[in-house]
């Protein structure tokens, strides 16, 4: 499961990116002055023409905003998949606009109708509010996509780090309960095992963007009232004591993560339970490399390979 000892150095670009304009994942201010860091951090533009709409919908803790991003034309007619789209920034940072962009890339890249869910997050709402939230809103989207375009019998999750746990999780629990039925599951950079012995936590302890204090943080915010040893269900997906039957899943890590080897466990766990799942590991990029897509040649490569994977499944001969 471990990197070679000799794995290549971070890509060069990435790495005149990083030192340009660094970011790290930092707690030391407190969870709303990493929320304002994340949300300051400077994004490029992309696919500023697609059609876009804001809303929300009832959920278990009140009402839970929603944005809908629909293809671009030369997706083809409609009704189009939809896909579900969970943000990241470890279950307590992060929001419909800190993921605009890969939300629009997912549309683009997928061919998709991209339903983004801004759910709550910890210190203030803790395990599993998160998790209800998204899976109230993935119900209510199966249900109603007919009433924006949206084909709810090809459905999808996806979401990077905290969202990619939870995109996990959403389509573990759609099969547990029957539905509603999950085509695909895209899960980049996710922590899906609870478990720092892991050999990617200690080689990248001070990784890029996320290092382990960060991590330490973001577990107690979210976690830190339950038993790390004991998880109850839909907490760490990769725990769960039946992985079979679940949605074909691509997983995407980066070498630089400390949650390399969570990603890579989990697609291991996936397989030998008989899931369909292909696994890439970007080995010299670093954790949150959605974001430098259209900047850095390797990411850019490795977003669209996975994006690729959406389109296929959700576009697959028969089900257009």
């Amino acid at each position: 499961m471990a990197e070679p000892t000799d794995k290549p150095p971070i890509d060069a670009i990435l790495q005149k990116v990083l030192d340009v304009m660094p970011f790290q994942l930092t707690v030391d201010g407190g969870v709303e002055e990493a929320r304002r860091l994340l949300r300051e951090l400077p994004r490029r533009q992309m696919h500023d023409d697609l059609r876009v709409e804001d809303t929300s919908i009832e959920g278990p803790g009140g009402p839970i905003p929603i944005r809908v991003y629909w293809p671009e034309a030369d997706a083809g007619p409609g009704p189009h998949p939809v896909t579900m789209y969970f943000h990241g920034g470890g279950f307590a940072l992060g929001d419909l606009d800190t993921h605009d962009v890969t939300s629009r890339q997912h549309a683009v890249g997928g061919h998709s109708v991209v339903v983004s869910v801004d759910y709550r997050l910890a210190p203030e709402h803790p395990f599993p509010a998160a998790v209800e939230d998204v899976w109230a809103a993935t119900c209510w989207v199966a249900e109603n996509a007919g009433e924006f375009g949206a084909d709810g019998s090809r459905l999808a999750v996806a979401g990077d780090s905290a969202g990619g746990t939870l995109a996990a999780v959403v389509a573990q629990r759609a099969r547990d309960n029957g539905g509603p039925a999950v085509a695909f599951q895209l899960l980049w950079y996710p922590s899906t095992m609870w478990d720092t012995s892991l050999p990617s936590y200690a080689e990248n302890a001070q990784g890029p963007v996320l290092d382990h204090l960060a991590i330490a943080a973001f577990t107690e915010w979210y976690a830190g009232h339950l038993d790390p040893t004991e998880p109850p269900p839909y907490l760490a997906p990769g725990r769960h004591a039946d992985l079979s039957g679940l949605a074909q899943a691509y997983i995407a890590v980066a070498g630089y993560d400390p949650l390399r080897d969570d990603g890579i466990r989990y697609a291991e766990l996936l397989a030998e339970a008989g899931v369909p799942v292909e696994l890439h590991n970007s080995q010299t990029l670093v954790h949150g490399y959605l974001g430098y897509a259209g900047v850095v040649p390797a990411a850019t490569e490795a977003t669209d390979r996975g994006l690729a994977a959406l389109r296929s499944a959700l576009h697959r001969p028969g089900h257009q």
